[in-house]
């Protein structure tokens, strides 16, 4: 018989290995070894549901104070940008059909504008940070700017020295400003947009995973209390009761100042935020119908390009026209009624005016085109831009007034709801924090008490 061949020799097991695994049993063989474990495990915990709890709290305070002070108001001057640079366009189209009878109101709007534009493009650049790509649209913004504010002078130059060509100038700098530098103010404000979307949801984000530490962390504690009861017959321990209490404090302060932080950050979102969106797309539409209106004087006839922008912006801007019956057969459904619907009480009053501006305004600007049309193109000039009360450069202007007021209320409500929602939530990370050494303090000094007993 064949004896068998033996194994190979178990390998030994390294005394770091062994010690180890022989640590859960001299943690539990006795009494004080079971309290001692206890203590230090329930410490850990304690304190990790502290560090855990401030954390997020802290995370969340820095996303909504980047919401207050650094990705809104960069996303609303991104949207100024544009509406400035639109302005500037309609504006300069008004001083050359004005041409030497501009009044220096006219001029100093349209330099404004590009003073304007130019301040908040050097903020934006300087605020932007690692954002590559708007650094991007800010770069091609300020490389374009007085490229176009060159033709334009060239424009007004040829024009008041009577050269035809003043006017083909003039529409190739707006062609620039259609074609290029609004699209790439447009991607900017998309970007800063997209910046002010993401803080808004760190910060509203709602801290599950220390919520949910701090409950096993209250039902650990709860459960050492009744093993305790059941063994020394002692109905409290008062180390483990005042540690119980922080901890269910510490949830509470949590769970309020977490609920009263997305209440705050919910407001400003739907009564500034949101609003101020809706708000810039028509105050958009509106200059970009200005414009269109004073190019189509200035082309004389040579394009319908711009009849057709005009008809188009202010379809959006009203809305298609309604059913006979509602609304008188007016206009609804547009960025207008749209921006109305949803803007807290003063901006609402404000657009509920502006809407009966515009109406005056479409009026106003059909008189102007049937003259125009009949061959008469100083009356259109005049029913344009003739400087009364009762042109339609008047009636955009009111309109324009209307559109600014409407945004400096909302901008108030957003500052209003927003403002101290970060002081809320680094409040939360402080008092978890304290609340959580004091809770590991309960836990030494209740079983420390239970462990001198062994002495």
């Amino acid at each position: 018989m064949v004896a068998p061949v033996p194994g190979p020799a178990a390998a030994p097991v390294p005394p770091v290995v062994r010690r180890a695994m022989a640590w859960p049993r001299r943690a539990t063989r006795t009494a004080p070894a079971r309290l001692r474990t206890a203590a230090v495990l329930l410490t850990a915990l304690v304190l990790a549901f502290g560090a855990l709890t401030a954390w997020q709290a802290a995370a969340r305070a820095r996303a909504a104070g980047q919401v207050v002070s650094h990705s809104q108001p960069l996303s609303q001057n991104a949207a100024e940008i544009y509406r400035s640079l639109a302005d500037a366009d309609a504006t300069a189209a008004s001083a050359f059909l004005l041409a030497g009878d501009a009044p220096q109101a006219v001029r100093d709007r349209y330099h404004g504008d590009l003073d304007t534009a130019a301040r908040l493009l050097a903020e934006a650049a300087a605020r932007a940070g690692s954002s590559s790509e708007a650094q991007q649209w800010v770069a091609t913004l300020n490389r374009q700017l007085p490229q176009y504010a060159g033709l334009v002078e060239t424009a007004g130059a040829d024009d008041r020295q009577g050269l035809p060509l003043g006017g083909a100038y003039l529409r190739y700098a707006s062609g620039r400003m259609q074609d290029t530098m609004l699209p790439a103010a447009q991607h900017l404000a998309a970007v800063e947009a997209g910046r002010l979307d993401g803080d808004y949801r760190a910060a509203d984000s709602f801290p599950w995973a220390a919520l949910a530490l701090g409950l096993l962390t209250l039902v650990v504690l709860v459960r050492c209390q009744v093993l305790l009861l059941r063994r020394t017959n002692r109905v409290f321990n008062p180390g483990l009761l005042g540690a119980s209490a922080a901890v269910l404090a510490a949830l509470a302060w949590l769970t309020a100042g977490s609920l009263s932080a997305r209440s705050g950050l919910a407001d400003s979102r739907a009564n500034g935020a949101v609003p101020l969106r809706t708000l810039d797309q028509a105050r958009i539409e509106a200059l970009q119908s200005h414009t269109a209106e004073n190019l189509d004087l200035v082309a004389r006839g040579a394009s319908g390009t711009y009849t057709r922008q005009w008809s188009a912006l202010t379809a959006s801007l009203a809305g298609p026209p309604a059913a006979d019956g509602v609304n008188g057969g007016g206009r609804s459904g547009g960025t207008l009624a749209r921006a109305r619907s949803g803007a807290p009480g003063e901006a609402a009053a404000a657009l509920a005016e502006a809407q009966t501006l515009f109406a005056a305004w479409d009026d106003r600007h059909r008189t102007a085109a049937r003259s125009n049309e009949q061959g008469d193109y100083d009356a259109a000039l005049h029913a344009t831009v003739g400087g009364t009360d009762a042109s339609a450069e008047s009636a955009f202007t009111a309109l324009d007034q209307q559109l600014a007021r409407a945004a400096t209320a909302e901008q108030a409500a957003f500052t209003h709801s927003a403002k101290g929602t970060d002081g809320v939530l680094d409040a939360v990370a402080a008092g978890s924090a304290v609340l959580a050494v004091l809770a590991a303090a309960g836990v030494l000094r209740g079983l420390g008490r239970r462990l001198a007993e062994y002495r």
